[in-house]
């Protein structure tokens, strides 16, 4: 694993991308993620973690049937509890969600903008960007403390257990 370098630096990238914020679940096992990265807005990540929201979100369920991109627009027939809309009440209006799978393992995201759509070139490259995060952190190895002290001065919100 190439920590150190790749993992601050993707999310870099991925900050770029997706200004709005987004949530990375890394190595899907029986439900949970090996490891979690969320650049949302505080008051958002608290709503949906106090209102349940994940079990309802849209973007969720379609990860756990699919693989590949979807925009929400594509999804909002799936939300019957407003996951998007009470997100847009917090400037995350416009998003898609990547699902993938490599090596036996299972990796998926939500990307957001207030702005505007992304570009379906925007899309690649986020997409491209996802896919050497899921392979930077195949290792079953713990974050080094330098990478964690490196994204906590990103203001990334990270989970591992």
């Amino acid at each position: 694993m190439h920590e150190k370098l790749d993992i601050p630096d993707l999310l870099l990238a991925l900050m770029a991308l997706a200004p709005a914020g987004f949530a990375i679940g890394l190595h899907v096992r029986y439900q949970t993620p090996t490891l979690m990265f969320q650049t949302y807005p505080v008051a958002w990540l608290a709503e949906y973690s106090h209102g349940g929201l994940v079990m309802q979100d849209p973007t969720i369920g379609w990860a756990a049937e699919n693989r590949g991109m979807i925009s929400w627009e594509e999804l909002k027939d799936r939300d019957p509890a407003g996951v998007f809309e009470r997100a847009r009440a917090h400037g995350i209006v416009h998003g898609f969600a990547i699902s993938l799978e490599r090596g036996g393992s299972q990796s998926l995201a939500s990307f957001a903008r207030g702005d505007r759509d992304f570009t379906p070139e925007e899309k690649e490259t986020t997409r491209a960007l996802m896919l050497r995060l899921h392979e930077a952190t195949a290792s079953a190895m713990p974050l080094s403390p330098e990478t964690r002290e490196a994204l906590r001065s990103l203001s990334v919100a990270f989970t591992q257990p």
